[in-house]
């Protein structure tokens, strides 16, 4: 049996919880979900590419806020 690996704060628990949260959405309720996203002054959305995603991971990874 795999044993699975969460990042921390995580756990199998969380995981089953957001997933039933995704999967009972409706497609309506995701689209307000992602306006809301890009309204949110608090963070921004970019395209990065592919090569640099573990390099950016990395970097988020290593944030304390």
């Amino acid at each position: 049996m795999k044993t699975s690996k969460f990042p921390a704060g995580w756990n199998e628990e969380r995981v089953r919880r957001v997933l039933e949260h995704y999967e009972q959405q409706s497609e309506e309720e995701a689209i307000a979900e992602d306006e809301a996203a890009y309204e949110n002054a608090t963070y921004t959305l970019m395209g990065i590419p592919k090569e640099l995603v573990p390099k950016v991971r990395e970097l988020m990874a290593g944030r304390t806020d």
